[in-house]
């Protein structure tokens, strides 16, 4: 009776745990065009030394912020020129500090910058070649310095030299997002007709995916943004859904946090997803034109599938083994 009940009550802990992880630490952010004012922000990403950046869509820049949220600076106007802006989407930091932004729309190129603005170069050939784009989207840098870059109307991921040289691609219908596992060696993408996440090595050979239509756990609507902790943890910004869900590194589901609205904790067409080594988990809550910030409430193993956030501590399970032994 004793063994019967300790597992009913791990249990119960165990499923509140999942949707209980992450806890709302703060935001930042309103309607505007002034300093830390966004117009439908769009990508998000984090330095290695915590400072984070945003694609401030409509207002054709790129802002930065201490890691709660202080301004720390900006840079980009509406143009085609190095340096400016017609439609920046997506921003992906490397370990060295360099910035990369992709555009879409007719500038439909890659730059990338200091982590203060200053332009460094940029990739902007339109076409269906290696090495161009039409509408590229998603960004993500490998710590080894590989650069994935979602090709979506060409639908395809191509990747690169961190200066732009082109290594490879692979094709497939409807990516947006993209993120890879700190080892460099798992790409992961939505894909946002089939409404699942796909993953693959890091020259793409399909290793499997996750997900369907639906509004369930694991279900997604239109997932645009991906994030990979460091644990393998990977996070999910469903959009239609106004939420966040997040999963193993092979998609077994482990929890969800938000709803539609302007609270705190609720979204309203969250795009951008980026979590920091400590766990800290950045999401752009794009229609409500504002960064909100969450912090997971504990860690603990979880099966074969690799580590997983979760509000019930180990020591919570030691004591109740110890009461029901």
């Amino acid at each position: 009776m004793k063994k019967f009940l300790f597992i009913f009550i791990a249990a119960f802990f165990l499923a509140g745990a999942a949707n209980a992880a992450y806890v709302y630490a703060g935001q930042w952010g309103t309607y505007g065009t002034g300093p830390g004012q966004f117009y439908r922000p769009f990508g998000v990403a984090v330095k290695p030394n915590g400072n984070v950046y945003v694609a401030d869509c409509n207002n054709h820049r790129i802002q930065y912020f201490t890691a709660t949220g202080s301004y720390l600076g900006q840079w980009g106007s509406w143009g085609s020129e190095p340096g400016q802006f017609k439609e920046p989407l997506w921003v992906a930091v490397a370990r060295n500090g360099t910035v990369f932004v992709t555009e879409g729309g007719y500038n439909s190129r890659v730059q990338y910058f200091t982590s203060t603005g200053s332009f460094l170069g940029k990739w902007d050939s339109w076409g269906s070649g290696p090495g161009q784009f039409i509408y590229p989207m998603g960004i993500a840098v490998t710590p080894n310095g590989k650069v994935y870059v979602i090709d979506r109307n060409n639908k395809r991921i191509q990747y690169f030299t961190l200066n732009g040289s082109y290594l490879g691609e692979w094709y497939f219908e409807g990516p947006e997002g993209v993120a890879v596992a700190r080892s460099g060696k798992t790409v992961y993408a939505p894909n946002i007709y089939k409404r699942c996440i796909q993953y693959f090595t890091g020259t793409g050979s399909y290793l499997g995916q996750w997900g369907s239509w639906g509004t369930g756990p694991g279900q997604f609507k239109y997932p645009r943004g991906v994030a990979v902790a460091p644990s393998g943890t990977v996070f999910v910004a469903d959009m239609y859904n106004h939420c966040v869900q997040y999963f193993t590194a092979t998609g077994s589901f482990l929890g969800k946090w938000g709803s539609d609205g302007t609270g705190n904790g609720e979204f309203h067409y969250p795009i951008g997803v980026a979590v920091t080594p400590n766990g800290t988990v950045y999401v752009a809550d794009t229609v409500n034109d504002r960064i909100q910030y969450f912090k997971r409430s504990g860690k603990i193993k979880m099966g074969s599938g690799g580590s997983s956030e979760s509000g019930v501590a180990p020591t919570s399970l030691g004591r109740l083994k110890a009461l029901y032994k």
